[in-house]
């Protein structure tokens, strides 16, 4: 993406999880960035754990698991010619976009949930409650990484 010097940089907060390979994440976040001067985009991702490990304190894993969601993203957004950090969040999504939000100047959130019936956000009702407590544009993305394997060798076979 070429920055233009006459438009404002974006800045954009992407919180995922298991979702973040996902096509449609990729895509929203480019849609947004395709306007703007040039895009910031900082991924944060839950450490996500079980109950007992929690209770065990056994959180290795959990951030592995993090830290490899992030790299692999950030990396993809690279790729595609935007500015990228990331960072390993809260368990909580939403105690993690606070804490994103104190340290970067987001102007708007994206977060990338899994379908309804398969995405424990969605049934905790984390847009939201982003929404209320944030007050910025949030854009949220559903990800079917179960479908995610037919569009790839659709895509694919049409090349």
């Amino acid at each position: 993406m070429n920055a233009d010097s006459s438009r404002p940089k974006l800045r954009i907060l992407v919180i995922t999880n298991e979702t973040a390979r996902g096509e449609e994440l990729y895509e929203a976040v480019l849609s947004q960035a395709a306007g703007a001067g040039g895009t910031d985009v900082l991924v944060v991702a839950p450490a996500l754990n079980s109950r007992l490990k929690h209770w065990l304190s056994d959180e290795d894993g959990a951030r592995r698991e993090a830290a490899q969601r992030v790299e692999d993203c950030v990396a993809r957004f690279e790729q595609a010619g935007l500015t990228a950090t990331g960072a390993i969040g809260d368990p909580d999504p939403l105690h993690a976009i606070e804490d994103a939000l104190g340290d970067y100047d987001a102007d708007r959130i994206v977060i990338s949930t899994h379908p309804e019936g398969r995405s424990n956000w969605l049934a905790h009702d984390l847009v939201g409650r982003a929404e209320r407590q944030f007050h910025l544009p949030i854009t949220h993305v559903v990800v079917d990484l179960e479908r995610e394997p037919t569009k790839q060798a659709g895509r694919q076979a049409t090349l």
